[in-house]
């Protein structure tokens, strides 16, 4: 948290499912307020091919890695989503113009592992790079984990025993000190391409966290979070290496649960947060994440779904889709990307989270917009919509990343270029945006920057779905302490 306040920033900008037909690249921007080139784009890396999906990054080496002289933070991980290649991006010569350095492609892995469209990358102690699957070939679920060698970075095979892979897959986030590995499940990639309700019924997407042994590699036991806990995405254990605790944002019903280990050596998990569902009309998707579709599913109704949701009172859910935890395990923030807000809770009670701060940013119920919200638990307003330097921000807040200090919350509002067309088709023409947001480290509070604004809908090859965000010295979603 005393490390030197960030320069530059590495994302992925993807442009599949835009209608644009060019290469997904990586994006480096400014973001030192004493630079001339300030909140811009200072250097852009195509990848050789169309379609990747580009999404989450990782590190060959992290803190993990600490007291090894022979390891160097100098290449970050891009797997693709979809194409299930891996790019290994050199960082190293040149920060500020990363070049390609090696692809993995998609047949090596298929091959090797059995696994398919990589998600989350964590370097390992050992020096290999470990990367969780969400699915197989074929589209189906599967959640396994990739190894790569660290200096070579060829597919080394799989890190679970043969038969041992979840039934899905997404994060994971491991703490040798406890001899421990949670992973989280999305769904099979077959049923990704737009969000369906009707694909809970079928079982395609995932409510469990999977706990790992971390020497034997063998699967322990699969927490079921049920019906409150559909879709568990990103998980965080408490950067604190001694402790046995940490949070998993669950998308599909806007609730977080706390994972921890029991006295008596096996881990639970239990809900802390749940932010409310909104009762709306004037929704104008066919399919929407909402209370309506445990009915839905119950009724097996063949009528078609725009019918059906007439038939039905709307809820729309806040669909948390990225948390993290600031450094000094005193709070976590998630986005909740369908209602438009980031929130900010003091987690010093671990079971009982405070809520501390909240902003929003967009979203799908603006009060100049068709949606009207009828009854919302919480009483809050509709929020109007957000401009930032002349530009009304489409899409919502969606991934998250922290200054080491806490004091700065980087922001941008791409998902997944399938839901971003789904939900947010005005993000598809217009790119999505970079914001940042000042924390108030003391009581807790958040307030836009209004002088801060990365717009890729201005980039020279058209609009452009900025996502995750990684900083060149590590940060808080990035290394694991040991």
């Amino acid at each position: 948290m005393k490390g030197p306040r960030e320069e530059i920033v590495y994302l992925p900008c993807i442009y599949r499912n835009t209608g644009i037909q060019k290469p997904d690249y990586l994006a480096t921007v400014d973001v030192d307020p004493k630079s001339p080139t300030y909140c811009q784009v200072i250097h852009r890396l195509p990848m050789p091919n169309l379609n990747d999906e580009l999404h989450h990054s990782g590190w060959n080496a992290c803190s993990s890695c600490f007291g090894d002289s022979s390891k160097k933070r100098n290449r970050l991980i891009l797997p693709s989503l979809i194409s299930s290649r891996v790019y290994i991006v050199d960082t190293g010569t040149d920060p500020r113009a990363p070049q390609m350095h090696k692809i993995v492609e998609p047949t090596d892995i298929f091959w090797k592992t059995g696994l398919a469209n990589p998600h989350t990358t964590h370097c390992l102690g050992s020096g290999q790079i470990m990367i969780s699957s969400i699915g197989d070939p074929s589209g189906n679920g599967k959640g396994g984990f990739i190894l790569l060698d660290g200096k070579t970075f060829e597919v080394v095979g799989n890190w679970e025993l043969p038969g041992e892979a979840a039934p899905f897959g997404y994060d994971f986030w491991y703490q040798p000190r406890h001899n421990v590995m949670m992973s989280t499940e999305w769904g099979a990639p077959k049923a990704l391409k737009c969000f369906n309700a009707a694909v809970l019924s079928a079982g395609l997407y995932g409510s469990k966290i999977h706990v790992w042994d971390w020497t034997t590699h063998k699967r322990l036991q699969s927490l079921d979070l049920g019906e409150e806990g559909a879709i568990p995405l990103e998980i965080r254990f408490l950067h604190d290496p001694a402790a046995t605790e940490g949070y998993v944002g669950c998308a599909l019903q806007g609730t977080v649960f706390r994972f921890y280990r029991t006295p008596k050596g096996e881990w639970a998990a239990e809900k802390v947060i749940h932010v409310p569902s909104k009762k709306v009309e004037g929704w104008a998707l066919p399919v929407m994440p909402s209370e309506s579709t445990r009915s839905i599913i119950k009724w097996k109704c063949q009528m078609k779904w725009v019918f059906l949701n007439l038939m039905c009172d709307l809820f729309i859910s806040g669909l948390i889709t990225d948390i993290l935890i600031s450094l000094d395990d005193r709070f976590l923030y998630f986005s909740n990307w369908l209602h438009g807000d980031i929130r900010q809770y003091d987690i010093t009670n671990r079971r009982n989270p405070r809520l501390a701060g909240q902003l929003f940013l967009g979203g799908s119920i603006l009060n100049d917009g068709p949606v009207k919200v009828l009854e919302d638990p919480e009483n809050q307003s509709q929020p109007p919509p957000r401009t930032i330097k002349g530009k009304r921000i489409p899409g919502s807040p969606q991934m998250l990343q922290l200054s080491l200090d806490g004091k700065r919350l980087y922001v941008t509002t791409s998902l997944y270029s399938g839901w971003d067309k789904q939900f947010y088709p005005e993000m598809i023409k217009e790119g999505s945006v970079m914001m940042q947001i000042d924390v108030n480290t003391a009581n807790g509070g958040l307030k836009v920057n209004e002088n801060f604004l990365v717009d890729f809908g201005k980039e020279p090859n058209g609009p452009a779905l900025a996502h995750e965000l990684r900083y060149p010295g590590g940060d808080c979603t990035s290394d694991i302490w040991l």
